[in-house]
């Protein structure tokens, strides 16, 4: 259950969310699969989603993962960006999900965090804490970056590199860190950063979508270039 209280805490803020936030940290707690003192971080996130009126909350949350790209909640986005590679990754991910009996919803992308973090609650825990440790540096570099913005949604990724079954490569974070971060008010900026090349998806894709998990987090052991 921790992975899916992370999920949650992480998601969107809606009302729903604004009254189970202490819920979530709570099943956390009582896992004991994180320690106390980033137990207490994600309390503080949970008042700051508890308090906080709801269309503040909402457009600080776009503004934040929306807006800038550098701390995107899409893993694939600190590995491939908009490149050709993304697309095989994101339907090898598709199939794996599948094959473990997730559907994706439509609205949703496969490597969306919450989303992956739904999957990895329905695995057993070494097997859930070796795909995190396969994706260890994005989460790290996010963390490192939110910390910057003092935000509190660096909790949860502080909690996700303790579940890990391992460190992050320090030189695969530093490779993250040293892309520029990106202004989520200078819109010049945004408008070029996104004047990149569409994904493609399907049997186009130079992927078979391969389901083996270990084969599909992989692709997060590069950087984007």
């Amino acid at each position: 259950m921790t992975y899916r209280a992370l999920s949650r805490l992480l998601s969107y803020p809606e009302p729903q969310l604004q009254t189970e936030a202490s819920l979530c940290v709570e099943i956390v707690r009582k896992e004991g699969l994180v320690p106390d003192r980033i137990v207490s971080a994600l309390g503080k996130l949970a008042g700051h989603i508890e308090d906080s009126e709801l269309y503040e909350a909402q457009a600080a949350y776009v503004e934040l993962f929306d807006r800038t790209r550098s701390v995107s909640l899409h893993l694939y986005e600190h590995v491939h960006g908009e490149s050709r590679e993304r697309g095989p990754a994101m339907v090898g991910l598709v199939e794996l999900y599948r094959a473990h009996g997730l559907e994706m919803e439509v609205s949703d992308l496969p490597d969306y965090l919450p989303v992956f973090l739904e999957f990895l609650s329905i695995l057993p825990d070494a097997e859930a804490a070796s795909l995190i440790g396969e994706a260890a540096h994005v989460l790290e570099a996010i963390a490192e970056r939110l910390k910057k913005r003092q935000s509190p949604y660096r909790a949860v990724f502080s909690a996700l590199i303790e579940i890990s079954d391992r460190p992050a490569d320090r030189a695969a974070v530093a490779d993250l860190l040293a892309i520029q971060d990106d202004d989520p008010n200078d819109l010049d900026a945004i408008d070029k950063a996104w004047e990149e090349e569409a994904v493609t998806f399907g049997p186009e894709t130079e992927s078979d979508g391969c389901p083996k998990a270990q084969a599909m987090l992989n692709t997060m052991q590069g950087t984007r270039q």
